[in-house]
């Protein structure tokens, strides 16, 4: 899901592992058909609307965070999307500010979660649930995970496992000194050697 000021940084682990390492697609909705800018000012259009899009067609949907929550959480067409997601099978992934946005669409009602907005969030607005409210980095609870943001490659993790992809005992965690020089030089297969040299041939007529 797209809405202002969206956190790229605290997804990119989860979106780069689906792409790039397992061939998923990902569309990229938002209420509106319009540019919309990370909070570090990288413009980002949506393949699809909320209008365009059905919400049980998705396995996943994931919800970045925001240092301004409340455009999202205050447009209409954002929260009926989520809406029609309740009792389906759909698994939310909400990070950092964004499981207040599940709050208000009824995703979290008698559900445990986390989330890293500050608590004033949660006594100002009376559709939280604040004793289901968990101090932990990831919560999953059913068909919702939701994570703080510093955590971001646990919560990636916990979406990953859920699906049965195989990250690994390391995932994006590594330390550099236990490589070895060989092991931090790359070479392509020979095969794809070849295709490359055959794609450089388009740059090189």
């Amino acid at each position: 899901m797209l809405y202002p000021d969206f956190s790229l940084q605290e997804i990119t682990c989860l979106t780069s592992a689906l792409t790039v390492w397992f061939g998923e697609e990902i569309d990229f909705i938002a209420s509106e058909s319009k540019e919309y800018r990370s909070e570090d000012g990288l413009r980002i259009l949506p393949t699809k609307s909320t209008a365009d899009a059905k919400i049980t067609d998705y396995d996943c949907v994931i919800l970045p965070g925001t240092i301004n929550p409340l455009p999202a959480l205050f447009d209409e067409k954002l929260i009926e999307f989520l809406k029609n997601g309740i009792n389906s099978d759909v698994v939310f992934a909400a990070i950092s500010s964004a499981p207040i946005l599940l709050s208000k669409a009824g995703i979290l009602n008698g559900k445990k979660f986390t989330s890293g907005y500050f608590m004033q969030m949660a006594d100002t607005f009376q559709f939280v649930e604040k004793d289901n409210f968990v101090h932990k980095a990831v919560v999953e609870d059913g068909n919702v995970i939701t994570g703080i943001g510093m955590f971001f490659r646990e919560f990636a993790e916990t979406v990953l496992k859920r699906f049965d992809y195989d990250i690994g005992k390391n995932f994006m965690r590594y330390a550099p000194e236990e490589f070895s020089e060989d092991e931090l030089t790359f070479y392509w297969s020979e095969d794809e050697y070849q295709e490359f040299l055959e794609e450089l041939k388009e740059y090189s007529m």
